[in-house]
This record gives C-alpha cells, structure tokens and sequence, in this order.
C-alpha cells in the first residue's frame, strides 16, 4: 500500500461552496490553456457537496492535484443520477484525461466507464464502487461496519435489540458497513443473544429519515432498544434526536455513526453518542490524486487488493471515543477546537 495512505496529519481549512457556474468557469479556462500534447486535464464529479465531509475531499483533491501538475475542476450532481450523467457527458466534451467519480449511483456509473473509454479517458471510482473503473479509491468501507458492531457487542454484552441504519439500498458503501454489520453481529443473532428489530433502507442519508426509523423502532419495541448502527454520521444525529426526544437519554443505548462530523463529535463528549468511526478524507483524497497523475501519465499504480477485477486501495478507518477525539480530531485539524466545545 502507497506509504501516503499511512499519513494521518489533517490539514484544517474551510472551503466555499463552489457553484455549478464557477466550477464550469473554470473548467473553460482549463480548455483554453490545456490543449494537444499537454493535455493534464483531470475532473472531480462528486455525488454531492451537500454534507460536511465533501468540503474537504474537494479542498485535498483539488490541492494535491495541482501539486501533481494536473488541470483540475471539481463538480457535484446533488445526488442526482441524470445530473452526474450530464456532467460525465460534459466533461468528456471537454477532452479531460481522467475522471475521477463518486457516483450518485454505483451500477449506473458503469456506463459512465464506457463512454470514457469511448473518448480515450480513464476512470478512478472515488469513495464508492464503479464497475469496470480502471482503478478504485476508498475507505475500508466493511470494516467501518465491523468495528461498530465490535464496540456495541463490547458496550451491550452481546446481547439486547439492535436497530440498523443502512444507507442507499444498492450503495456500494452502505452495502458493505451493512455486511460488516452482519459478519459481526450474526454469531450472536443466531443464538438469540441479540435480535436485529429494525433494518432499513435510507436514499438520501439524511437525519430526518433516520429519526422517523428509530421513532418507529421506539415505538415498536416500547423503548428497549440497546444499540443502534447508523452508516454516518448524518443518521446517527437522527438516532441521537430521536433518544433524546422520547427520554431515553438516561438509558445509554449505544449509538454509532461513520464520518466524524462535528455535531457527531461532540454527542460523543456529552455522552449522547457511543462512538464515530473517522473516515480520514485527507489520504483519501491525496491517494486519489496521484492515482489520476499516475494513470494519465502511463504508470504502474500499486494496489493492495481488487474488488471484482477493478484495482484497489482501502484507506483505514479509526474509531474515534470522547477520550481519543481532542488528540484525534483537533490536535491534528480535522475540526477546529471551537467546533468541537464539548471535547476538552
């Protein structure tokens, strides 16, 4: 595994959100001083810049790119399958080198590999799964899962009525936090020790469907509840909420999310959340990259393992407890200390 994955010194900064109209402004630009030969034209099609997270991997993307000597330009189709459709389209007019996707949808991305390779171009998945993609980028996304499902088994006994909050069904990430659940949780599933009471499906990730899943799961189970797993951060707020508003605060149901937001962050120092798995954007971001700079100038890129014949490298994740957050989160720059009030 490239030694640049091991990095975990996070730069902090803030970045504007930039808008589809400047972003395309810029790829223009891009068009007119990188041309024929030179051509070093790479492009960043997020699914969305809506979430914390995304901020970040633009600013590590975009900054390491051009270290690297690439024309960058960063877009997002706000979760949008047709949007990010007409992007790729788009982008490939543009004569860019290298797209670098993270797809709003996984299967569907597969023809956007086709039409690249139709142009000449390659295609780095980033974050999730691309079929067919010449290389694959991404957090250990499995073991995300087993890790929460390691410390809920630690905190509950192994025992007691768990509530899982998956992502997008068919998501590539959501379906493997979702089977490092499973692999963990099922020895004690199929002794009975612990009981799987509500599982579902949420398309947009968001806080608000994933308050109404666990009021549903309060309601259901009269409030015994011992654990909830949620695929990031954004659920897991709506997990927290949903606690905390029928009065259950006290009983320390174990909750989990993934991402390591900032409002996340803090539940865990007020105790109102167990722990959140860190999903480090900076080497995720940087691997990518130079994997782009790597592949457009014709080298052999390392690879630690392949998912269904597509090259990959797993970026680890770390768990992250209100007793590790300060050293973890703030010592490095992840957050900024005035985020994060409740860690002293």
């Amino acid at each position: 595994m490239n030694a640049s994955i091991q990095v975990f010194l996070l730069l902090t900064s803030s970045v504007a959100l930039p808008g589809c109209g400047k972003s395309m402004a810029r790829a223009d630009a891009a068009e007119t001083a990188d041309n024929g030969a030179g051509n070093r034209r790479v492009a960043f099609l997020l699914s969305t810049l809506q979430e914390e997270r995304y901020k970040k991997d633009q600013q590590y993307f975009e900054e390491t790119a051009r270290k690297e000597g690439l024309t960058v330009f960063t877009l997002s189709a706000d979760n949008d399958n047709a949007r990010q459709l007409s992007q790729v389209e788009d982008t490939l007019a543009r004569k860019t080198r290298v797209l670098v996707i993270q797809p709003t949808d996984s299967a569907a991305a597969g023809g956007y590999v086709a039409k690249a390779h139709a142009h000449g171009a390659k295609v780095i998945a980033y974050d999730r799964s691309v079929p067919g993609a010449d290389f694959y980028v991404a957090h250990d996304s499995y073991r995300v899962g087993a890790l929460q499902a390691e410390e809920a088994i630690k905190a509950t006994g192994g025992r007691g009525n768990y509530v899982l909050l998956d992502g997008q069904s068919g998501h590539s990430v959501a379906t493997e936090i979702a089977r490092g659940y499973h692999e963990t949780l099922q020895p004690y599933v199929d002794t009975g020790a612990i009981s799987l009471v509500v599982e579902k499906n949420h398309d947009a990730w968001p806080p608000e469907q994933a308050l109404k899943t666990v009021e549903d799961a309060i309601s259901k189970t009269k409030g015994n509840i011992q654990a909830i797993l949620a695929n990031n951060s954004g659920m897991a707020r709506g997990a927290v909420q949903a606690v905390q508003a029928a009065g259950l605060g006290g009983r320390h149901i174990f909750i989990a999310g993934a991402d390591a937001d900032a409002a996340n962050v803090n539940y865990v120092c007020e105790g109102k959340q167990s722990i959140e798995v860190l999903k480090a954007i900076e080497p995720l971001a940087t691997e990518a990259a130079k994997v782009a700079a790597s592949l457009l100038e014709g080298k052999t890129v390392d690879a630690g393992t392949n998912a269904q014949g597509v090259p990959v490298v797993f970026v680890p994740v770390m768990l992250v407890t209100a007793e590790n957050a300060r050293a973890l989160l703030i010592d490095t720059g992840f957050h900024n200390a005035a985020d994060l009030p409740s860690c002293k």
